[in-house]
């Protein structure tokens, strides 16, 4: 269960950064659905033919993606946007299994690399949890506490850090069984790309399962966010630079995810028993 006491003091400057980048990292998401007026494949990767205003759903998820950051940033009913933003991506996270179940055979299920922006999606959930537990509560939140609302997401909250630690294990677990690609990201001026596979899908394995576990969670977690935000520095903005608009600005949304997931993991290192 989460630390909501250490979490809300003002003075956790670590916290602090943790809120920030998730914000910066969902306002990013939030802009690229106004720049290829479309879904960004990590929020909804395939569109139903037979439901009309694509578009204007592109851009309206969009919006509520960029408020949402931006109200966490100012601190302007932070934690409910933070929160129901969290149930906006459980919302999606069933869509996307309906359209996982529905458009792939059982044995394209079985292969774990389509299940990379479900995962993604359902971390998502999770983060935006962590977020709003970490954040003060606020007389309107209060108020609403003996809510249906307020009971469920009382109930919700504590279990944010699930998500997060479930995918990092999972794309560990991908590194050895993917390690061809996997090598292929690692920059071509760092030496050892085979090491380097193996010891972050072991690292990424470690910190999940400690998040999971509550085995050294705390350190487990701070150490999943320096990893991950060296990465936003060392491989994906580099890539990002490289290549700004391939599919649909794929790399980007990179940057943004991995630099929203560093932040969560930072969070954790704080609020964690």
């Amino acid at each position: 269960m989460l630390n909501f006491e250490r979490a809300s003091a003002p003075t956790d400057r670590t916290v602090f950064v943790g809120q920030i980048f998730f914000a910066l990292g969902i306002m990013g998401m939030g802009i690229q659905h106004f720049i290829y007026s479309n879904f960004i494949p990590v929020i909804l990767p395939w569109w139903p033919s037979w439901i009309p205003g694509r578009i204007s759903c592109a851009y309206f998820m969009g919006a509520v993606l960029f408020f949402a950051g931006l109200l966490i940033i100012l601190r302007k009913k932070s934690r409910i946007a933070a929160t129901r933003l969290g149930m906006i991506f459980i919302a999606l996270l069933f869509l996307i299994l309906i359209i996982q179940f529905t458009q792939n055979s059982l044995i394209d299920l079985l292969n774990l690399g389509i299940w990379t922006n479900t995962l993604k999606e359902f971390a998502f959930c999770g983060s935006a949890f962590v977020v709003a537990s970490s954040l003060p509560q606020g007389k309107l939140h209060t108020a609403s506490e003996y809510s249906f609302i307020g009971k469920l997401e009382n109930r919700i909250l504590p279990l944010g850090k699930f998500p997060l630690a479930v995918m990092v294990t999972v794309f560990g677990i991908d590194h050895f069984v993917y390690v061809d690609f996997v090598s292929s990201l690692v920059p071509a001026w760092i030496p050892g790309h085979i090491f380097w596979t193996y010891f972050a899908g072991a690292a990424l394995i470690a910190s999940g399962v400690g998040i999971i576990l509550n085995i050294k969670a705390r350190l487990a977690a701070t150490l999943l966010g320096a990893m991950m935000f060296t990465w936003v520095l060392i491989l994906h903005i580099p890539r990002a630079v490289a290549d700004p608009s391939g599919a649909m600005g794929n790399e980007w949304t990179s940057v943004f995810e991995a630099l929203a997931f560093s932040g969560i993991a930072f969070i954790l290192g704080k609020t964690l028993p």
